[in-house]
């Protein structure tokens, strides 16, 4: 019997000769189904090492005392195996592949087996089964429905490998959207991005510190999908490749933890983790703003498959590319 939530319908046809090339579906679910306990359970080292940081730059003793406490429950949770956070977010998926990437029954098939490990995850994790109906919440207890899990796609010119990244979001407070205009410039970015600090910061809305993505430009969804994908698909310390939006992206993050809230709202210096920056080509009359926080529980994991079967996992996403950011044909 199907899981609920994952479509059912198979038609009995006599199997090819193996084809070596292709990328089997059961390992795609197998790799999935890693990804997803790594994800719940191991923050990237990245962000672990940009929490220590902020811990030693803390000069309010409550702020330090969190900030550490939240080091100390990184690794217990992977002592013990056991999910990081009591909240494991809204799993979703980016998907990316280079242009022969072929994958055994195709794009159906790649999606049921992302569908399968995350409700299967969802109970061997385990997870807690967050998403229902808006309305009438329905739940399926497996983190599956209408549009959700969400799977992303991107493509690389070159390449027969295949790269899963799962990221489990907070997915109730920390995002934020602002019509800007030309004329407002980089100092209605700051203001901007200032007043959305405080905003979340005061009334508890990002579960700080966290890395902090910011989309400037394209449509609003444009806008909102690369500030969450500069959030969560960034390791910390990485730069746009832009010097004036890597420069901007500094002065962010400085001025993000000049407010005087520290982590989980508490008075401190210790709010963003990073500041991360992507822009749009946009409509010439305006300048949309999106601002989304990941959150202090940063779960993503990335593995990278090849035809052959070989898998390697890795920190960086690797997500942004030349080839995505490209501006001409």
């Amino acid at each position: 019997m199907p899981l609920p939530g994952v479509s059912g319908d198979r038609k009995t046809r006599r199997d090819p000769a193996p084809d070596t090339d292709l990328i089997p579906a059961g390992l795609i679910k197998e790799v999935a189904k890693k990804l997803m306990s790594r994800a719940a359970i191991s923050i990237p080292q990245d962000f672990k090492q940009g929490v220590l940081q902020l811990e030693k730059q803390e000069k309010n003793p409550l702020s330090r005392f969190v900030l550490k406490q939240i080091n100390l429950n990184y690794d217990i949770a992977e002592a013990d195996g056991r999910p990081m956070c009591g909240d494991t977010g809204l799993p979703r998926w980016y998907v990316k592949m280079g242009n022969e990437c072929r994958s055994e029954g195709g794009f159906f098939a790649l999606e049921r087996a992302l569908r399968e490990a995350t409700a299967e995850s969802t109970h061997e994790i385990p997870l807690r089964p967050n998403r229902v109906h808006p309305i009438t919440r329905k739940d399926y207890d497996n983190n599956l429905g209408t549009h959700a899990p969400e799977i992303q796609y991107a493509f690389e010119p070159a390449g027969e490998w295949l790269d899963l990244t799962t990221v489990h979001k907070g997915g109730l407070f920390g995002t934020d959207y602002r019509m800007l205009f030309p004329a407002d410039g980089i100092p209605g970015i700051k203001k901007f991005f200032l007043d959305t600090m405080v905003e979340f910061g005061r009334r508890g809305m990002a579960c700080q510190p966290a890395v902090v993505g910011i989309g400037i430009g394209g449509c609003k969804d444009t806008t909102m999908r690369i500030a969450k994908e500069a959030a969560c698909l960034r390791p910390v310390g990485d730069r746009n490749p832009d010097p004036q939006l890597a420069a901007l992206e500094l002065e962010l993050q400085t001025l993000g933890n000049s407010i005087g809230m520290g982590p989980m709202g508490f008075v401190g210096s210790g709010m963003v983790v990073d500041a991360h920056l992507e822009v749009a080509y946009a409509h010439t009359g305006g300048m949309p703003c999106a601002i989304h926080t990941f959150c202090f529980a940063s779960r993503r994991a990335t593995a990278r498959i090849a035809p052959g079967g070989e898998v390697t996992f890795r920190g960086d996403p690797q997500w942004f590319t030349d080839y995505y950011r490209r501006e001409g044909i």
